[in-house]
């Protein structure tokens, strides 16, 4: 069964850094798109970026200055610079991604929390 795994969530001081990590895991083929989301309660779920199999990239206009995605193969990382407290939220790890079963499918990973802190 395809799994991502989210590692690197915790609580950091505003103006600091952070960087998350989302790797995918089972068996699968090809992942085309990889990206991390984010989400308070009560809202939306919102894009923070995306990076394709090719490393094309698509990131939300908020966050562009200061959220950087790379991506090695089948993992995925958020480098997330002058944290502020609307950082706070938890990020979901997105990945699309090929399997025995089904050709073309969307994964979650079940969210790390980030909280930063004046």
């Amino acid at each position: 069964q395809v799994q991502l795994v989210e590692t690197g969530g915790g609580l950091v001081q505003a103006g600091g850094s952070l960087e998350l990590s989302c790797a995918v895991s089972g068996s699968f083929g090809r992942v085309w798109v990889m990206g991390w989301y984010r989400q308070n309660p009560g809202k939306q779920r919102e894009l923070v970026a995306t990076i394709t199999r090719s490393d094309t990239t698509n990131s939300g206009d908020s966050v562009k200055d200061r959220f950087f995605i790379s991506r090695d193969r089948s993992t995925a990382l958020l480098h997330i610079d002058n944290l502020t407290p609307e950082d706070t939220a938890v990020y979901y790890c997105y990945a699309d991604v090929e399997t025995p079963n089904v050709s073309h499918r969307d994964y979650w990973g079940r969210g790390t929390q980030v909280t930063v802190s004046s």
